[in-house]
């Protein structure tokens, strides 16, 4: 199957676009103006949001293991989470989980 250039160039155009418009409507319309508490408020949880939805594929459906969840993984992510609540401390959160799953990898397969 071939996909012309044309309509390869086409959708990265509208991509670009897309996604001009979609920055623009916050940093260019409103970005010079005050937000209100309760926004500010919402928008300082985006990462503690999106770092799981990243990951939790990952630990729950590994691509490596077929989409089969494994006790390496599931180890790493427990470690990471707990280290993480306990320390409040992100970097140590991130390489004791990393520790745990090559430890975890090397010891289980």
């Amino acid at each position: 199957m071939s996909i012309p250039d044309s309509t390869i160039w086409i959708v990265i155009v509208l991509l670009g676009i897309g996604t001009f418009l979609i920055r623009f409507s916050f940093l260019g319309l409103i970005g010079d103006r005050e937000l209100p508490a309760w926004v500010l408020r919402m928008l300082r949880y985006t990462p503690v949001a999106v770092i799981p939805g990243l990951v939790a594929p990952l630990v729950l459906w590994p691509a490596a293991t077929g989409g089969v969840p494994d006790p390496s993984r599931l180890a790493a992510a427990v470690v990471t989470l707990g280290v993480g609540v306990w320390t409040k401390n992100v970097l140590m959160a991130i390489m004791t989980g990393a520790g745990t799953l090559y430890l975890m990898l090397w010891l289980v397969g």
